[in-house]
């Protein structure tokens, strides 16, 4: 099983969901995205997020949107 790209941990940023091993939140991703910006400059702004852990969380996102649809 791949590692969930993010995590909700009481003890890191008051358990909002944030990107596994950081301190971003997802929802900053989400808001970079509704704004118009790229991926690419969401990447720049937080250096830690790797583009894997990007592209994976919005897939996850995807399947758990999906699933609750279906």
């Amino acid at each position: 099983m791949t590692t969930r790209a993010v995590v909700s941990d009481p003890e890191i940023m008051n358990g909002t969901p944030c990107f596994q091993g950081t301190r971003v939140p997802f929802k900053n991703l989400i808001d970079y995205l509704k704004g118009g910006h790229s991926l690419s400059d969401f990447l720049v702004q937080f250096p830690t997020v790797s583009r894997e852990h990007a592209v994976q969380s919005l897939e996850e996102a995807k399947d758990s949107l999906l699933a609750q649809m279906g």
